[in-house]
């Protein structure tokens, strides 16, 4: 069965479905196209507003823009930028937050249209923010405080044709504050009601101005604590624990296959004496769902020792000016610091991936389960026959290292940002140009890691006890490490642009600006030693550094044609060190038939250059597993095995950007002088899609069994030797057999994605005269299609197994606020569409199975009596606020008024719901103060 979708129908489901939305209250808060900035065009000649680098007066322009102000911010509740980003509708999904375990812990990210932090620009006052060290790709939200940031700009278009690579699924302008006269203080708290999550904030800015200057300096801090799995009920039920297989199980060989698996009639697979219910380490079944085929295995319970997110602290301080030099001529400067501490806690190392695949446990030694406790073996039950069965042979461990305790990951990362610059004018051209110099340092240490070379040692003598490690102080045997990775990403920018007027039109008078930006980029990300040798257990990564310069020059044109009908045009040319250049070009229209009526429509194209971590990673070596025939007969004889091959991942040297193709159309009516809408439609095309590139690839690709392939692949000739970083991917074989010698690997471009779907807004303002005033604002995004390389759409499914990715099909936002006298009275609700669970896919999957066996049957039975839909996803806020006469502020809140859970298929198991969705903190009661002096 096969759905085809139309854009008529899109349409009208959409519509529907706002409808529907706007007639049950679902949103959040955050102005359209430029409305919340109304008010400052009549004070000011022009302005610059994102997504075009040409001054104007008029706020409604030809590309969708929406504007969040800082009341906004206040009234959301939220302590950080990121948090309120990832609520906004178009951050459809795959955002990442920090979470406790990852290597990019302390980071936190946006991806507007669902295609990755990595293809959404993120800017600070027009200018490109640093790229995130923990990441290397995509930019940190978390180096952005709340307290600096006056209003955000939401470009939801591409613009690589004004602001270069990255800006492929739109861009976010965060506008810093610049105009503050005397002092304000802040001071807040949130205690959420369930355990872990909580909130403090404090700032202070100060600000003043004269006849020819200004300033404005602040500092600000904000804390959230970390919160533990167990903490959760919805991920942690310590009756029905979710449980690891690396955690005590003996194995025939390296895999953890069922034939791998013993199976003594009682202990199973597991290791007699330290599986216990009720603790860490408990017995469990390992089958499909539960269903205990596998038999019993020993299981390590991580939800009960880890956390989920990590804990996060931000201290900031930030400063921004200028001076009046003469009636032409402005110097403006602005500068910041930003720390970000984090910490997270993970469970206790697993013996994956382990020097050599698994831990050897060789025949008559002390570890051994078939050797006696005469001849010095620990095993309580070697006596036991199935056990003196195997005392001939060597056997393999999967072990959790529970003994030494917990992961502890501690994330410092310092951002530095220093501008200056100057505006003036010579005769009819308007002149801006400066420099600029970013730098995001990040150090990570990681505490109680295992070096594998080390603790096969003491548990092939005895020393370490596999059957009771606890009695002993495990950490004094000498094999524990304390991994770290030193971090940095940094650019120095030198930017200059004209604009001037051209000649009148029918409309008015034709403008264009042209400009040039010279910029080199330092990217590093170096692992210890050992980490990087693949000496860890527990942990895995390899160095990367290198530099590259940026080399842009841009142009922009605006055509009044008439009265009602504007063109826009802008190209841009940039040339990268590294890899070579791309030229992205755009076009626009606007036309007003109606003084109450705006169509609006571009064309644009746009890159995303590879990122430096891809470009400068160091070769690394890694046996892939493989079934390949010929390579299994070529090393074993036989047609079938699971064997390994050496294999390097390399940075390929043919490896180029990203392309994209994006348009869109749209309308804004200014129904009433209480009634605002908007309607846009996307379409986005990615092209040459940077993509990892494994094993089966490249050998498919050689072997003409994959029609997909990346250009540069190549078989390496008799004899070559890997790593060989300048030969590209390819794979070398057996003259005789053909079979795989040996292959690289790596990052190529290939294939590519669609995304399609609308944007709806509708604001209306009402004055109830001495009842006070009404606004309330609905936002909703719709996504009628993501697909990559022709395959079928994922909007409104789930994949994975485990820890499963939500594609939901609609975001709303509904914002009320009702403001009386002093009083401000705000309900923000959100709401996340349902999709379809894993039950449904795995039943419908096996629905198109033809000539099913029994097996399949039983588990189509299993399937369809699991939900086959999970629910949507509707939080509420509310806020009070009191403009006292002292000239302070009082706010009191509560966001997720019910106290709504994440949503998660339990029936799946596994303790994590999509953290790149939704958000875990719960209900969360808080107070602010805010005191202006």
């Amino acid at each position: 069965m096969t759905l085809k979708t139309t854009k008529l129908r899109d349409a009208i489901t959409f519509a529907l479905v706002v409808g529907a939305t706007a007639v049950a209250g679902t949103g959040v808060a955050f102005a359209q196209d430029q409305q919340a900035t109304s008010e400052r065009a009549t004070t000011l000649d022009r302005i610059e507003v994102t997504g075009s680098r040409i001054k104007r007066a008029d706020i409604e322009q030809a590309l969708p823009v929406t504007v969040i102000d800082r009341a906004q911010l206040e009234a959301s509740g939220d302590v950080s930028v990121a948090d309120y980003l990832r609520n906004t509708t178009f951050n459809s999904f795959g955002s990442y937050q920090t979470t406790s375990g990852s290597s990019g812990a302390g980071a936190s990210t946006i991806s507007m249209r669902g295609l990755g932090s990595a293809r959404t620009l993120i800017l600070i006052d027009g200018r490109r923010a640093p790229t995130a060290p923990m990441l290397g790709q995509g930019q940190d939200l978390n180096s952005i405080p709340m307290a600096a940031v006056e209003r955000i700009e939401m470009l939801s278009d591409g613009a690589s044709a004004v602001y270069g690579s990255d800006a492929l699924g739109g861009v976010v302008n965060i506008i810093t504050r610049r105009d503050y006269e005397g002092m304000e203080y802040t001071v807040g708290m949130g205690r959420p009601t369930e355990a872990g999550g909580d909130t403090e904030e404090y700032s202070v800015i100060g600000g003043a101005s004269g006849d020819r200057a200004r300033i404005l300096a602040g500092a600000s801090l904000t804390n959230r604590d970390i919160i533990f799995t167990r903490d959760r009920d919805y991920w942690y039920n310590s009756a029905t624990p979710s449980g690891s297989i690396y955690s005590n199980n003996f194995s025939l060989g390296t895999g953890t296959g069922v034939g791998n698996r013993l199976s003594h009639p009682v202990f199973g697979t597991a290791v007699p004496g330290l599986c216990t219910n009720g603790e860490s380490l408990f017995h469990a079944t390992n089958g499909p769902l539960g269903n205990g085929t596998d038999g019993p295995v020993c299981q390590y319970d991580h939800a009960a020792t880890s956390a989920n997110l990590t804990s996060q602290k931000n201290t900031a301080v930030f400063t921004r000016g200028d001076v009046q030099i003469n009636d032409d001529w402005l110097a403006y400067f602005a500068a910041s610091g930003t720390r970000v501490d984090v910490f997270g806690r993970y469970a206790p190392v697993p013996s994956s991936p382990f020097p050599g695949g698994a831990i050897l446990l060789k025949a008559g030694s002390p570890n051994h389960p078939g050797t006696l406790a005469a001849n010095g073996g620990l095993n309580p039950h070697a006596a036991d026959p199935y056990y003196q069965s195997l005392a001939g042979r060597d056997l393999y461990l999967f072990h959790r290292f529970a003994a030494l305790g917990p992961r502890d990951t501690t994330v410092e990362n310092t951002t530095l940002s220093f501008t200056g610059g100057f505006e003036g004018r010579v005769g009819a051209v308007d002149l801006d140009f400066g420099m600029r110099y970013v730098q995001s340092r990040a150090v990570d240490l990681g505490r109680n890691y295992v070096v594998g070379g080390l603790a096969q040692a003491p548990i092939t003598d005895g020393r370490y006890n596999i059957y009771d490690p606890f009695a002993g102080d495990a950490t004094a045997l000498g094999f524990t490490a304390t991994i770290s990775r030193d971090m940095k990403t940094s650019v120095k920018e030198f930017y200059g642009s004209a604009g001037f007027d051209l000649f009148e039109m029918g409309g008015g008078t034709a403008a264009m600006v042209v400009g040039a930006e010279y910029r080199e980029e330092y990217y590093q990300d170096n692992y210890d030693p050992l980490s990087e040798s693949g000496q860890i257990v527990g942990s895995a990564g390899n160095s990367a550094a290198g530099s590259r310069d940026v080399t842009a020059a841009y142009a922009e044109m605006l055509f009044p044609v008439l009265d009602n009908f504007e063109i826009g045009l802008a190209a841009r040319h940039d040339r990268y060190s590294d890899y070579g250049s791309d030229t992205s070009p755009k076009v626009s229209f606007r036309y007003q038939p109606l003084d109450s009526l705006t169509l609006r429509a571009s064309y644009g194209e746009g890159f995303r250059a590879p990122t430096l971590d891809i470009l400068t990673q160091k070769d690394t070596y890694s046996a892939t597993f493989t079934s390949d025939p010929a390579t299994c007969r070529m090393m074993t004889g036989n047609t079938s095995c699971n064997i390994q091959v050496n294999t390097y991942s390399i940075a390929n040297p043919a490896l180029s950007s990203e392309t994209s193709e994006q348009w869109t159309l749209g309308a804004v009516w200014d129904a009433t002088d209480w009634l605002n809408l908007t309607l846009d439609y996307y379409n986005i095309t990615i092209n040459n899609s940077i993509t990892s590139v494994g094993l089966g690839t490249v050998v498919g690709c050689l072997r003409g069994t994959t029609s997909m392939c990346p250009t540069g692949i190549s078989t390496f000739p008799q004899g070559t030797v890997l790593p060989n970083q300048p030969l590209g991917l390819g794979a070398q074989f057996d003259p005789a057999t053909g079979g795989i010698v040996n292959a690289q690997t790596g990052y190529a471009n290939l294939g590519w994605v669609d995304t399609q779907g609308y944007d709806f807004s509708m604001r209306t303002n009402f004055d109830m005269g001495e009842w006070g005033r009404l606004r309330n604002l609905l936002t909703a995004t719709y996504m009628s299609e993501y697909s990559s390389n022709g395959g079928q759409s994922i909007v409104g499914r789930r994949s994975g197994a485990t820890n499963a990715t939500t594609y939901p099909r609609i975001k709303a936002s509904l914002n009320n606020v009702w403001t009386m006298g002093d009083f401000d009275f705000t309900w923000n609700i959100s709401y996340i569409h349902g999709t379809q669970s894993l039950a449904h896919r795995e039943w419908l999957a096996l629905v198109r199975t033809d000539n099913r066996t029994a097996a399949q049957d039983r588990n189509l039975a299993t399937f369809a009596a699991l939900p086959q839909s999970l629910p949507s996803w509707i939080l509420h806020d509310v806020q009070a606020s009191y403009n006292a006469p002292w000239n302070a502020t009082i706010t009191v809140g509560v966001n997720n008024l019910a106290n709504k859970d994440p949503v998660f298929e339990a029936a799946y198991g596994g303790t994590s719901y999509d953290s790149y969705v939704y958000n875990p903190w719960g209900r969360v009661p808080y107070v602010r103060y805010t005191q202006r002096f």
